[in-house]
C-alpha cells in the first residue's frame, strides 16, 4: 500500500501590514462623526469642546473642516446644520467620495447625545496627541541618525523638549471665569501665608526693606523689569535678591507630610551675560563682605580667606541653581525652567539680561523681537507660577541729550 502523500499543515493567513511593519496612525472615525453630528443636531454640544478642540485635531481632514465651518457660524450667532453649511461643501471635492454635502446629513444621523459630547471630544484630542507623539519621535529618531553638524545631542534634547511642550500646550483648556468665592479663597491663603512669614510678606521678599514695603515682594506669574544704563549695578542688585530669596528659603510639612514653601524661594538664576564663575564669585564676595576685585587679585589677609571659606559653606546649602548658556530663546529657557520645577520646585526665575535672549522667530525690527521675549517671560511666569525678574539694559543715548 502506497503511503498517503504529505500534505503541509494549512498556514494562518498572513498579514502583510503586519509583515512590512506597517502600523495606521491613532484615530477613530466614528467619534469624530458622531462628535460632528450632535454638533450639527445641537449647537449647545460645541460648548463644552470648543476650549479644548481645535480643527487640526481631526484625523478625517474634511471633518476638521467641516467643525471650522460650524465654529464659525456659531460664533457669529448664526445657526450651523447640515441646510446652513450644505452651501459652503455643495463643490468640495473631499467629499464627493462619500456622498457630497449630503454626508453633512448621515453625520446628523451618527450624532450622540448631548451627554456625550464632551467625552467624544476628549478622545478626537487625546488620539491626535498620539499622532503627535510618534511625529515628534519619528523627527527625534531622524535627527539623531542624521544630525546637523552645528546640533549637539544636548540641543537636539532641549529642541525635542520644546516640540512635546509645545504638543502639550495644542488645545489646552483656557482659565475661562472663576467664580468669586474661589478667588477669595486664594486671597484669604495669601494673607495667612504672608502673616506667617519673618517679613510679613505675600510674595518672595527682596531683603531690600524700602523696596519690600513697596512692592510687597515678589508675587507669583508677576513680570518684573529691572532696568538701568550699563555698568549701573543691575546684575549686583539681582544676585543680592536672588541669593536673600535662596538663602531664607525654608519649607514645612503640610497635614500630609508634604514639604511646603513657607518663605524664600528656589532660584534659577539665567545668566545670559557673565558665567556661572562670575556670578558665584559675586555672591561670594557679597555673602564674604569682601570686594570682588580683592578677591580676582589675590588681595586676601588670612581672616579674609577665612571668611571666605565659611560663606562658601553656608552659601552651598542655598537652593541657588545658575545656567550661564548664551544666547537662549525663550522656548529654551522655559524648557529649562519647566524642567528645575519639576525636579527642584523652582519658585523664581531671574534673566540677566533680557537683550542678550535670542527671539524664536525672525522679526522686522529689534522691537518687535524684545516684545516677543517679552510676552514670552510673561507666559513663562503665568504658567509656572512664580515671580519673573527680567534685567533690561538701556541705552546711553540718554546721555548724549543737552540739559
Amino acid at each position: 500500500m502506497d503511503p498517503l502523500p504529505f500534505v503541509p499543515d494549512p498556514q494562518p493567513e498572513r498579514d502583510d501590514t503586519a509583515t512590512l511593519g506597517y502600523r495606521e496612525m491613532p484615530h477613530n472615525d466614528q467619534a469624530e462623526q458622531a462628535l460632528l453630528g450632535a454638533v450639527l443636531v445641537d449647537n449647545a454640544a460645541f460648548d463644552p469642546v470648543s476650549t479644548f478642540l481645535e480643527p487640526e485635531h481631526f484625523f478625517v481632514p474634511v471633518h476638521g473642516r467641516i467643525f471650522a465651518a460650524a465654529r464659525a457660524l456659531i460664533s457669529r450667532g448664526q445657526i450651523a446644520n447640515p441646510v446652513t453649511l450644505k452651501a459652503y461643501f455643495e463643490t468640495d471635492e473631499s467629499l464627493a467620495d462619500i456622498g457630497g454635502a449630503q454626508y453633512l446629513a448621515r453625520l446628523a444621523g451618527a450624532a450622540v447625545s448631548l451627554i456625550n459630547a464632551e467625552d467624544y471630544g476628549r478622545l478626537v484630542h487625546d488620539l491626535s496627541l498620539r499622532r503627535g507623539l510618534i511625529h515628534i519621535g519619528g523627527e527625534i529618531v531622524d535627527t539623531a541618525f542624521d544630525p546637523r553638524i552645528e546640533d549637539s545631542a544636548a540641543a537636539q534634547i532641549e529642541g525635542a523638549e520644546a516640540k512635546l511642550y509645545e504638543l502639550a500646550e495644542t488645545g489646552r483648556e483656557e482659565g475661562g471665569f472663576k467664580p468669586l468665592s474661589s478667588a477669595l479663597t486664594e486671597a484669604i491663603l495669601s494673607a495667612e501665608a504672608a502673616y506667617k512669614r519673618e517679613g510679613r510678606l505675600s510674595g518672595v521678599a527682596t531683603g531690600l526693606i524700602d523696596l519690600d514695603n513697596l512692592l510687597g515682594g515678589l508675587h507669583d506669574s508677576d513680570l518684573v523689569i529691572l532696568a538701568g544704563r550699563p555698568s549701573m549695578g543691575k546684575t549686583a542688585l539681582a544676585t543680592t535678591i536672588a541669593f536673600h530669596a535662596a538663602r531664607t528659603y525654608r519649607t514645612e510639612a503640610d497635614a500630609a507630610g508634604r514639604p511646603v514653601p513657607v518663605d524664600g524661594a528656589v532660584v534659577g538664576f539665567f545668566s545670559l551675560e557673565m558665567s556661572a564663575e562670575q556670578l558665584a564669585m559675586r555672591i561670594l564676595a557679597e555673602a564674604a563682605k569682601i570686594r570682588s576685585d580683592h578677591i580676582r587679585r589675590g588681595k586676601l589677609s588670612n581672616d579674609d580667606f577665612m571668611r571666605l571659606v565659611d560663606a562658601s559653606r553656608a552659601l552651598s546649602a542655598a537652593p541657588l541653581f545658575i545656567d550661564d548658556t548664551p544666547a537662549l530663546s525663550v522656548p529654551a529657557l522655559r524648557t529649562r525652567a519647566r524642567r528645575l520645577k519639576r525636579t527642584h520646585g523652582l519658585s523664581l526665575v531671574v534673566v540677566d539680561y533680557l537683550q542678550l535672549m535670542r527671539p524664536a522667530g525672525r522679526h522686522d525690527s529689534r522691537v518687535q523681537e524684545i516684545s516677543e521675549i517679552t510676552q514670552g517671560l510673561k507666559a513663562l511666569a503665568k504658567d509656572l507660577d512664580l515671580p519673573v525678574l527680567a534685567l533690561s539694559q538701556l541705552s546711553r543715548a540718554v546721555e548724549l541729550r543737552e540739559d
